[in-house]
């Protein structure tokens, strides 16, 4: 097997642990509110607590690993998450949950910025929305395992014990990335024993000044992260509140939220990866600009009418069918999202994709917070996702706008 196929395999894995680290509490969301006290309001903070550090490290996190290389700072990131994904086990009442959940989140934050630089370096323009599409699928998958690892674990020894199980799990993988990773000279892969092991890609070490002003007064820059926002808005929805709910909103019990919160993210998983081989096939025959932008803005426009159908119509079967199709639908334009990253921001990418991630959990941190206060206020758990619809057509608007044939940092910015 080729190097760069390896390195994605692991990235691949990454993904998956990613997701089961971060889905778990939502499976374990039910109990963990009845065992500790709290509120809907109250666990809309803990939800948001992991993501006000998740998107305020994005730009730091991604920047890290394009200026040290990726192999230490991945390492370290996933060490540093796994070890309080472990803690969450140890919470006792919610201020030491908002406390853990924070500091998670700052680890988690590097990781797809980080994973993307790692994929401009190792694969061609043509290749890597499929790279992106594998990687984000994975961590789909991951989201589907979650309830089929968490809820069995639950039921037998209680929820506390999942995530010291998950947390060792991250372990593994850092141990093993460290190991094995190099990072790369130019095109070229450092060899482990070389005279350039060690030594960091050329490319990590750019003239700040000049990149940012750039990035910061480009229109592109801000319809990026404005389309990014109003996405992870809706996405945060099925990462955060969606077991709960199924379970409080819709009356589905813990058998049978096994699989509805299962399916959704399998569909999710399908559509990264057709995501991934039709933005590459649409960029290929039609050129960069359709190939991005066409399936991005059809997608979240869609998968905007499937949330209000769900929202609308009453029902356990309706709303499993419906927010099924909206996730997997609007996950159709993530690997395109995440190829605007590379195609805009060039070496600079792993940066780029961090401040578009740090725009979506600002929009994650959003939806947290108002899906709680608008329950606790309203009774009512159809409500916010009326609210969803209308930021995935906005996503959508803004997306079309988007131009890839035009990058945010030019080469000349590069040192």
């Amino acid at each position: 097997m080729k190097r760069k196929n390896i390195i994605l395999t692991l990235l691949v894995i990454l993904g998956m642990v990613t997701f089961l680290d971060r889905i778990n509490i939502s499976v374990a969301g039910s109990s963990i509110m009845h065992d500790l006290g709290l509120t809907p309001s109250e666990w809309g903070w803990v939800q948001s607590a992991f993501i006000l550090s998740y998107g305020l490290m994005q730009i730091p996190m991604g920047a890290l690993g394009d200026r040290f290389g990726h192999r230490k700072i991945l390492a370290v990131i996933v060490l540093w998450w796994s070890l309080f994904t472990a803690f969450t086990g140890m919470a006792g009442g919610l201020a030491s949950l908002l406390v853990i959940r924070f500091m998670f989140g700052i680890g988690e934050a590097g990781s797809s910025p980080c994973s993307t630089g790692v994929i401009s370096r190792w694969f061609e323009k043509h290749e890597v929305g499929k790279a992106q599409g594998y990687v984000w699928a994975a961590s789909r998958m991951g989201g589907a395992l979650t309830p089929f690892v968490v809820i069995p674990v639950m039921m037998w020894v209680g929820w506390r014990s999942a995530f010291y199980l998950l947390g060792a799990l991250g372990i593994v993988w850092a141990v093993v990335w460290y190991v094995y990773y190099r990072d790369v000279r130019g095109d070229a892969p450092v060899l482990i024993g070389s005279p350039d092991e060690g030594r960091q890609p050329s490319s990590t070490h750019p003239e700040r000044e000049g990149v940012w002003r750039s990035v910061f007064s480009n229109r592109q820059f801000w319809l990026l992260c404005g389309m990014y926002f109003f996405y992870a808005f809706g996405s945060w929805f099925f990462f955060s509140w969606f077991p709960t709910f199924m379970e409080l909103g819709r009356g589905f019990d813990k058998t049978e939220l096994t699989y509805a919160v299962a399916v959704p993210f399998i569909m999710s998983m399908m559509g990264n990866i057709a995501g991934g081989h039709l933005t590459d096939k649409l960029t290929k025959k039609y050129g960069i600009k359709t190939g991005r932008k066409a399936l991005g803005s059809t997608s979240l426009a869609i998968s905007a009418v499937c949330m209000f159908l769900a929202a609308f119509i009453p029902g356990k079967i309706a709303v499993f069918v419906f927010l099924s199709l909206c996730f997997g639908i609007f996950d159709l334009m993530l690997p395109s999202a995440w190829a605007l990253c590379i195609d805009l921001g060039k070496q600079h990418a792993g940066t780029l994709s961090g401040a578009m991630n740090t725009a979506g959990n600002i929009g994650g941190f959003c939806c947290g917070i108002l899906f709680g206060e608008l329950v606790q206020q309203s009774g009512n758990y159809n409500l916010p996702l009326y609210l969803i619809a209308v930021m995935l057509l906005v996503s959508a608007l803004l997306f079309a706008f988007i131009n890839p044939e035009k990058p945010i940092i030019q080469d000349k910015s590069i040192g």
